[in-house]
């Protein structure tokens, strides 16, 4: 019996195998000069398959490999197209990071239906950066140890692979079949996520406007604190539909001359 459910769970990850973007230049520890970074990327072999994902979004990183240990120095690609092919070419900005080691990774956030797909490179110099690193960064850079980068978060759901919670980077719910139906307050994701516009009504009944969802909480920023912790919010499609058909009902009658005529003497003086 439990050798049988031991296969039931190994056959429903296997079902639902994540489409890894598995990053092939800048190759690990390697120390790149210049400020053209050119990105190169494969399908590791696993189902779905890279052509599956709809679309990504590009960073240059620096810092440790938990979350709350790097910050996302760069935007390289805002909405790439993977059918577009395997490699990108980016400027970058020397001031932006310091001269450390194997200080950088990429991070890819790859869309696709269910959620997304977050997966990051090795670790690579580039020895023509002239800024500094934040605390937050040098902190995380002292507990790495190797060249490899953050793990892969998969935040895709489907019936063999349901959410874990709302509480990680880019999560998904933890009731429900849907990242929509988390409310926005409690997404902590690059990418949030709205649900479904509400129908308009036939008429109006409210007398007065009132907030459909809480309010946002928000912080007033006296300084630069870097890169915004949400980047683009995906709104759920509209599902409902509107049809027409022809009345099947005959049009009155015209009035005769007779009817008419009695019409108009009720306005007779």
């Amino acid at each position: 019996m439990i050798l049988r459910s031991i296969l039931l769970v190994a056959a429903s990850l296997l079902s639902f195998a994540l489409a890894d973007v598995e990053v092939t230049s800048p190759a690990a520890g390697a120390s790149l000069s210049g400020l053209e970074l050119t990105v190169e990327w494969k399908d590791s072999g696993d189902t779905p398959k890279l052509a599956d994902l709809a679309s990504y979004q590009l960073f240059l990183c620096a810092g440790g490999n938990d979350a709350d240990d790097y910050i996302q120095l760069a935007t390289l690609v805002t909405t790439g197209d993977f059918a577009k092919g395997n490699s990108v070419t980016a400027t970058l900005t020397a001031g932006v990071g310091g001269n450390v080691q194997n200080a950088y990774f990429l991070k890819f956030i790859s869309a696709a239906t269910g959620g997304t797909v977050v997966n990051f490179s090795n670790r690579f110099s580039l020895t023509s950066m002239t800024g500094t690193f934040p605390a937050a960064v040098t902190t995380g850079l002292k507990s790495v140890t190797g060249t490899k980068g953050p793990a892969t978060q998969n935040n895709i759901q489907s019936a063999q692979n349901p959410a874990a919670g709302a509480g990680g980077a880019d999560a998904a719910p933890a009731n429900g079949n849907s990242v929509y139906s988390v409310p926005y307050t409690l997404q902590t994701g690059t990418i949030r996520y709205a649900p479904m516009p509400p129908r308009a009504p036939t008429k109006i009944t409210a007398k007065a406007a009132s907030p459909q969802w809480p309010t946002s909480a928000y912080t007033v920023y006296k300084s630069n604190v870097g890169t915004p912790n949400a980047v683009t919010t995906h709104t759920e499609v509209l599902t409902f539909s509107v049809s027409s058909r022809e009345a099947t009902v005959a049009a009155a009658a015209q009035p005769t001359d007779a009817a008419l005529q009695k019409f108009l003497n009720r306005w007779k003086d």
